[in-house]
């Protein structure tokens, strides 16, 4: 899944030969204002370096020295948070630049960067920089104009991205394109095309883009990668198309251009217009690796070249399965956490008497350990479903393009594109044995909605329990204290709410009503296609994100701070009728009963009435202690 090839020189490997690859650099944006003798002279000033495997460019504080562009290879940006721990926010490729704001005064880096593989890159050092510019005020103002040109281009696709209008691009130029409805304007600046666009127009549904989704755009960059491939393999492509297509795919793949994967998730067609956004974007960045501009079709097209062998019945199916798995993966780990951290505070509890409960009334004694350590095993077998059904998603129907008839592919396609998809992925995906079938059916991801749900019933009833025994503080049960993660009320001072647990349980009731979603688009396909599968992709990739993120706020900003309320648990368990459950095998059940009932009527103790009827004894004293009715063995 990286993006470059490897490069063999050490790491201290540097040339200043402006002949080396400088030229590369000229795209960058201090270029644009400068005449060609001028641009000639700050090349001869570029330099070249090879950084290998995870050696650090720069680091979060370090003062911008260098303005670097990267030839090949990848590095991944990555800043602190506010507990210290690094998290990876960027991953640059080819042509992409770093320290451009080495030009804005003293400034420092905000994030780390480091190479993921051996990296080469050009860079220009600020030294270099200011003996370029001397005191030349008129040739440094137009270095700072082309460089506010670059912030207000970087302005523009955020606005896109946050507010999803299609104008928004400051400069206001326009391509033409051309589809089956006829000629569109689309912005020069979009990578994009004119089907998204129209696409754009016809999907205000939902307000949720495919960009809020990473995972599922990586899947269909992966998918498009393999086929890209695989039609090379099998002579569909040739060779320089399908390796800028991978190329483009690789980017996406490590996160690049997904703010112009826009088109709604609930969208009619069955997923044609999300097929078409990822055709369209994968196109015309391979046009400019190409070295031609956005929108060239003649030279790479969408449908005739990224969508080659393809149909959106087979990609958009496949795509959804990967993408699912590769958001589980984040949910698993959590729950993994999770259970993890129930079982630190089942040992941490292991010795607290309470009383057990059932239907709400005093039942036996146990301890509050047992009562976590339960909790724990619970979603430990919610772990073990998702991964069966999980397993189920690695079926796929990819080469059966329109309705698994395979019409349209090359001979042996579908087994090389499995194949191909294997070494993108590194998941060991099978194809379908009957593609017709698998075309049309939608049952691995009504089984693994149902996984989801089922985790999320069980998250839900311990989200339940824990604010039942966190209820009080002074007049409900407060066997536990939950951490206090806010002020509970605007009117009533001191209260604290159990916001975490409760949030929670809002999760499980939505995950539960997306998997009726799901239930009810899976049972609604017909004859050879279900055109259901957005509305199924929006619902499942929804929970998944919404469980992954509840699941982790509840050990983080819960479960990890319980503390017992030790003396409290203890009171509770020897002022309860239910201890005399353990003189059954002693005194019977009509005589304990008797005993119970004469116990609660007169407001005493168990042991206070067995005395008065001179029943009590060591044995009935060993009966009644709560640690041995806990682990009576």
């Amino acid at each position: 899944m990286t993006s470059g090839a490897a490069i063999t020189p050490p790491s201290n490997a540097m040339s200043s030969d402006p002949n080396v690859g400088a030229e590369s650099f000229r795209q960058a944006h201090i270029f644009t204002n400068l005449n060609e003798e001028e641009s000639a002279r700050l090349l001869s000033m570029v330099e070249q370096r090879t950084f290998q495997e995870r050696e650090t460019l720069f680091c979060e504080g370090d003062p911008r020295a260098r303005m670097m562009m990267v030839q090949r290879g990848r590095v991944q940006l990555t800043r602190k948070d506010v507990h210290g721990v690094p998290h990876a926010v960027a991953n640059l490729v080819r042509g992409d630049m770093l320290g451009e704001g080495m030009m804005i005064g003293e400034t420092v880096h905000s994030t780390t960067a480091t190479a993921v593989v051996d990296t080469k890159a050009m860079f220009l050092h600020r030294d270099k920089l200011r003996e370029f510019i001397g005191s030349n005020h008129e040739l440094e103002n137009r270095m700072l104009a082309a460089q506010l040109g670059e912030v207000v281009t970087r302005v523009d696709q955020l606005l896109f991205r946050t507010s999803g209008v299609t104008h928004a691009f400051s400069t206001g130029k326009k391509r033409i394109e051309h589809d089956l409805l006829g000629d569109g304007e689309v912005q020069a600046e979009a990578y994009f095309g004119l089907q998204t666009l129209r696409a754009l127009s016809n999907f205000p549904i939902g307000g949720g883009r495919l960009n809020v989704y990473p995972n599922l755009i990586i899947a269909l960059a992966m998918v498009k990668k393999a086929c890209a491939l695989a039609n090379l393999d099998c002579g569909a492509l040739p060779e320089d198309i399908a390796n800028a297509i991978a190329e483009a795919a690789d980017e996406v793949i490590v996160g690049k251009l997904h703010d112009y994967f826009v088109v709604d998730m609930l969208q009619g067609g069955a997923g044609t217009s999300t097929n078409m956004n990822a055709n369209e974007v994968l196109a015309n960045r391979g046009l400019e690796l190409l070295g031609y501009e956005k929108g060239d079709y003649e030279r790479l097209h969408p449908n005739n070249h990224v969508n080659c062998s393809q149909s959106t019945n087979d990609v958009y199916p496949t795509a959804l399965k990967l993408g699912m798995i590769l958001s589980s993966q984040h949910l698993i780990e959590a729950v993994v956490g999770l259970v993890a951290a129930f079982e630190v505070k089942s040992e941490e509890f292991a010795a607290v008497v309470k009383m057990g409960r059932t239907q709400l009334q005093d039942a036996v004694p146990m301890t509050l350990g047992q009562e976590f350590g339960a909790f724990a095993t619970s979603l430990r077998q919610e772990l073990q479903g998702l991964h069966r059904t999980r397993e189920d998603l690695l079926t796929f129907n990819i080469g059966g393009t329109a309705i698994g008839t395979r019409l349209n592919a090359p001979k042996g396609y579908p087994e090389r594109a499995i194949e191909r998809l294997r070494e993108v992925t590194g998941l060991k995906v099978v194809l379908a044995k009957d593609l017709i079938e698998a075309t049309q059916d939608t049952q691995a991801f009504v089984m693994f909605s149902s996984s989801l749900k089922s985790l999320a019933i069980k998250l839900s009833k311990i989200c339940s329990d824990l604010r039942l025994l966190s209820s009080g503080p002074r007049a409900g049960l407060g066997e536990i204290q939950l951490p206090p993660r806010q002020p509970g009320s605007s009117i009533m001072p001191g209260k604290v709410n159990p916001v975490i647990p409760e949030v929670v349980n809002q999760v499980a009731y939505r995950v539960i009503g997306n998997d009726l979603a799901v239930t009810l688009a899976a049972e609604a396909g017909q004859l050879q296609l279900n055109v259901m599968e957005p509305v199924i992709a929006a619902s499942i990739l929804e929970s998944l994100k919404i469980l992954a993120n509840a699941v982790t706020t509840l050990r983080q900003n819960c479960i990890e701070g319980v503390v017992a309320n030790v003396e409290h648990c203890r009171a509770f368990v020897e002022n309860s009728i239910g201890l005399v459950t353990a003189l059954v095998p002693v005194l019977g059940y009509g005589t304990a009963s008797s005993v119970a009932a004469e116990a609660l009527a007169n407001g005493t103790s168990l042991a206070d009435v067995l005395r008065e009827r001179g029943l009590f004894n060591d044995e009935i004293a060993a009966a009644l202690s709560p640690e041995r009715m806990a682990n009576p063995d």
